[in-house]
């Protein structure tokens, strides 16, 4: 287990105190602590060296609420439900019913084998004021701010869902896609229909990309410290804007685009991506290369 620091990647498993070796998310809370989502659904803290697990709730007593210290992350598939760590225990949440949601169903006879809801979340996002935006399956963003569930993005990017959420230096919103943005809207009138009601807060503009782009549709987005917004392509490429121009930078392996999933940044303003088959890989000197260990 000992390596390096900044040198060295030390591999933790369930040898380690993790619940299971199958991971679905890893979060920082202000104070530093480290938090490993294990599959089905176990929130375990690394003290240093091991990994120790976190009480969980009751789902009948679970709440939704929103405190700025929060943690928040997806159950899993065929769950329609997202986590929530509040600092002493994780709380497990089903999202309110909805007409599209309940309108959205998969034909189980057709596809025995299929783990889905339409509820179910890819992504959680926060913004710039604290809310909480959850990507999912078919029914596009679902945005939290403590009270109020508001949708925006209907099936906008077909079965491939909501798996990267963006705010722009405008206050607005990309869902997977630069070919439209969504804005707020602060007093949005009163729809009888009960799937337009539930998606009335957001409107739908233009975008800033096209069909033909490079960055039209995007799997995972950071900002940088200056506030540019980074996004990871499904094409095997990251694409900065900078309000003004995209700048390209492929990720490849042996020459060739790779599929990518993800994108962070760290504490240094540095961006890695993460990649399906081929590791992890870091932006250095322009270039994105493959992280040895």
């Amino acid at each position: 287990m000992e390596g390096e620091k900044g040198k060295t990647l030390v591999r933790f498993t369930a040898e380690h105190g993790l619940t299971s070796d199958r991971i679905g998310g890893i979060q920082e809370d202000r104070a530093g602590n480290i938090y490993v989502l294990t599959e089905p659904g176990v929130l375990c803290r690394f003290d240093g060296r091991g990994f120790t697990k976190m009480p969980s709730l009751d789902p009948a007593k679970s709440e939704w609420k929103l405190g700025p210290d929060d943690l928040w992350f997806p159950a899993g598939p065929d769950t329609g439900a997202v986590l929530r760590w509040d600092g002493a225990a994780l709380h497990r949440l089903k999202f309110p019913t909805t007409a599209a949601g309940d309108a959205a169903t998969l034909p189980r006879d057709k596809f025995p084998n299929a783990k889905y809801s339409p509820y179910d979340v890819y992504t959680i996002f926060k913004d710039s004021k604290g809310r909480v935006w959850f990507g999912t399956a078919v029914l596009g963003a679902c945005c939290y701010d403590g009270t109020f569930f508001a949708w925006a993005g209907r099936a906008e990017n077909g079965s491939f869902g909501v798996r990267g959420i963006a705010e722009d230096s405008d206050g607005k919103f990309w869902l997977s896609n630069t070919l439209f943005r969504f804005a707020e809207v602060p007093d949005p009138p009163v729809v009888q229909d009960p799937v337009d009601r539930e998606y009335a807060r957001y409107r739908k503009e233009k975008g800033i990309g096209t069909e033909a782009d490079t960055y039209s549709a995007f799997v995972s987005a950071v900002r940088d410290k200056e506030g540019h917004l980074w996004l990871a392509i499904m094409g095997g490429a990251v694409c900065r804007y900078d309000g003004a121009t995209w700048t390209e930078y492929p990720v490849l392996h042996e020459g060739k685009p790779i599929w990518i999933n993800r994108i962070y940044r760290d504490r240094q303003d540095r961006m890695w991506v993460a990649s399906n088959e081929h590791g992890l890989y870091r932006l250095d000197g322009g270039k994105f290369e493959k992280v040895r260990y």
